[in-house]
């Protein structure tokens, strides 16, 4: 394929590549999802209820909450340490606070429990309540069971794995269940437990509070058992990271819980789109009056690059792994500046070339691609200074991490599928006629 070719075919692909990205980010304002900062959510801080509470503890007590905040599935959400004994999530955009806070702040003890052995007057309360919640009313749970109060045939440390399914049962189609699955030990007792306990009730209590109290039909045998009530989607979820990540190490306390309202953090987006859209006119006003002809190219540059920009931030929004933070929208400016550095390295180089006695045309095939190599030099330094950021940095930092990187790789795709090849389309055709308004000398003379 000759040259010419290949430019008319990158300009194609670059030409499919914007229309794609307009589509995943139009309207923006709906398809790019927004951090904490911008669109409000629930921050929080738990305490942990005990004293002297060992880094170890705190450590696990980290982990285990990282995995229940990323099991909601809530974009750029933050968990951090404070201090020795304290922990600070940040969840942005959160539906429901209240399923939110019972899902992240559960110990998560759970506990299969013999129902007989639980005290009358608690075992009557939670029968009615239960049976009240399976008719669709709304109903406050009674006081949760008091620990050695009743006989426990069974801890949640024999939970492996905790989904989220629907019931098999034709007259609870369509009810949501929590589907477990237990280690070889677990398996082999509740086994014997609910050989033994035929026609008995078995109650499943997670933090005192009891989920149900199914009665036992036959034998559960092969490690497989279900939590059915009239869960919700959420809180089916919930329950199910709950189990999935295990008990809390150390029971946490919320001293610190805030709803985040967005009003400041969308002025602050105001201002700070105000700042890019300024930003990027001066730009585009100096590269017009300076560059001229070239100058016009790069407007085209710019934009194409914003929309590319924009249309994988769209595309990332949608499967979950990205929202917009100030520290993000800082990375956008950032990067804009640096397809704006891009334009100018091709743009200065191709002039040198032609003042050096080239014709247009060879100098816009060399010099092009001697200013796009030392682009990518400059960006992989970049680009590598970034990953570093992105894997120390917590919370929204991480965002301008992300953006920053994103902003180099979209900043190179048009350099190499647009602005070379339009200087180069331009070299053999308007640039040897008027050399002066694409600021260049000598190369009508050279042509």
């Amino acid at each position: 394929m000759d040259s010419r070719k290949w430019n008319y075919l990158s300009l194609a692909l670059m030409a499919g590549l914007l229309l794609g990205s307009v589509w995943a980010f139009w309207p923006p304002a709906t398809k790019i999802k927004q951090g904490l900062d911008i669109q409000g959510g629930l921050s929080v801080i738990l305490t942990a209820d005990a004293k002297n509470v060992d880094s170890a503890t705190m450590d696990r007590a980290l982990l285990i909450m990282n995995k229940r905040v990323n099991g909601l599935g809530v974009s750029e959400a933050t968990v951090q340490k404070q201090g020795t004994n304290a922990i600070l999530v940040q969840l942005p955009g959160v539906r429901d606070p209240a399923a939110a806070l019972k899902a992240i702040g559960n110990t998560g003890q759970l506990e299969f429990v013999e129902w007989s052995t639980v005290p009358s007057a608690t075992r009557n309360a939670w029968d009615e309540y239960l049976s009240k919640q399976r008719q669709g009313a709304t109903v406050k749970p009674p006081a949760s069971l008091k620990p050695g109060t009743y006989t426990v045939l069974l801890k949640g440390d024999v939970v492996t794995q905790a989904t989220v399914g629907t019931s098999s049962d034709p007259t609870k189609a369509g009810q949501y269940e929590v589907d477990m699955t237990f280690n070889s030990a677990g398996a082999q007792k509740w086994a014997e437990i609910t050989t033994r306990l035929v026609g008995k009730q078995v109650a499943i209590v997670l933090d005192g509070q009891v989920e149900s109290a199914p009665v036992i039909e036959n034998p559960i045998i092969g490690g497989q058992s279900q939590i059915s009530g009239t869960f919700t989607a959420d809180e089916a979820k919930s329950l199910a990271t709950v189990l999935q990540t295990g008990a809390l190490p150390v029971t946490l306390k919320f001293s610190d819980t805030r709803n985040v309202g967005p009003t400041l953090g969308q002025a602050d987006l105001q201002k700070g789109l105000m700042a890019v859209l300024v930003g990027l006119g001066l730009v585009a006003l100096f590269l017009g009056a300076y560059y001229r002809g070239l100058g016009i190219l790069s407007w085209f540059s710019l934009s194409i690059f914003l929309a590319l920009f924009l249309g994988v931030l769209g595309v990332l929004s949608a499967a979950g792994a990205f929202a917009l933070s100030l520290p993000g929208l800082a990375g956008v400016v950032l990067t804009i500046g640096m397809a704006a550095d891009t334009s100018i390295l091709i743009f200065e180089r191709f002039k040198e070339e032609v003042a050096m006695g080239k014709s247009p045309r060879s100098a816009a095939k060399s010099g092009t691609r001697h200013a796009l190599l030392t682009s990518v030099d400059a960006d992989i330094v970049t680009f590598v200074s970034a990953i570093v950021i992105y894997g120390v940095a917590v919370g929204p930092v991480k965002g301008f991490a992300l953006t920053l990187m994103l902003g180099i790789v979209c900043d190179l795709t048009v350099g190499f599928l647009f602005t070379r090849p339009m200087v180069i389309l331009l070299s053999e055709t308007v640039v040897a006629k008027v050399p002066a308004f694409f600021g260049v000398k000598g190369g009508a003379a050279n042509a």
